[in-house]
């Protein structure tokens, strides 16, 4: 059953790349806004690898194939830092606008992703695994908590969510954050080990959500900005 669910998220998490694409495209690429782009692209691995495990069957590439996995967590997730900072950037926030803040942000998410190399991935060792029917290759080390990046991460979606919601009335940042939160911190009564992925798959919707208000948002602020220009006529 879990074979099937983790392929499904794959699918969906390419969709949703897709979706994320052509608001890239028809807005502009080079910019944080687009950060989340790269998470999705990770889900959409981490999820097929654990939905072809059992049919690559245990061997080193499947160990490969997972080590990839955590060094891709540990590389990328904290990128949603930099991106939920951003965010606020793009709803006004005066203290936002400075420099320092832009090159803040982008620090915290560089120094999230060292932590997260020095207490979760150096030194890594996997062994395999199978759980509800799925094929993987896990730490050997049993987890003791939540990693303190991923702590970190929802945290500052939380935040950014909270008053994203305040300033431009929209609440969905704020949501997704919480119920991701939540939804990771409850244990519940289903024996399947991929239903946590559903709440990761709301957050990344929420934020997918929230780069295409923002879009529209700028795109009605250029054109009132551009509608009250004076012409080439009236300067003159």
């Amino acid at each position: 059953m879990d074979t099937i669910l983790f392929l499904g998220f794959a699918v969906a998490y390419l969709a949703l790349l897709v979706w994320g694409i052509v608001l890239a495209a028809r807005h502009r690429w080079w910019t944080p806004a687009n950060f989340p782009l790269l998470v999705v692209a990770a889900l959409v691995y981490d999820n097929a690898v654990l939905g072809a495990g059992r049919f690559i069957g245990e061997g080193p590439l499947l160990e490969f194939l997972n080590y990839a996995r955590y060094y891709i967590h540990a590389a990328i997730t904290p990128v949603l830092v930099a991106w939920a900072l951003h965010t606020l950037r793009r709803a006004g926030f005066g203290w936002a606008q400075a420099r320092w803040y832009q090159v803040a942000s982008i620090g915290a998410a560089l120094a999230l992703t060292v932590v997260e190399y020095f207490l979760e991935v150096r030194g890594l060792e996997l062994a395999p695994q199978e759980e509800f029917g799925v094929l993987s290759y896990g730490n050997v080390e049993p987890a003791t908590g939540p990693p303190l990046m991923v702590l970190v991460v929802a945290g500052v979606l939380v935040i950014a969510g909270a008053m994203i919601w305040k300033r431009q009335k929209w609440p969905w940042l704020f949501v997704g954050a919480v119920i991701m939160t939540i939804g990771s911190g409850i244990e519940l009564p289903i024996d399947s080990g991929a239903i946590t992925n559903a709440f990761e798959l709301v957050l990344l919707v929420s934020i997918l959500a929230t780069k295409a208000f923002q879009d529209g948002q700028d795109a009605d602020a250029a054109r009132v900005s551009g509608s009250l220009r004076p012409s080439a006529a009236v300067r003159a």
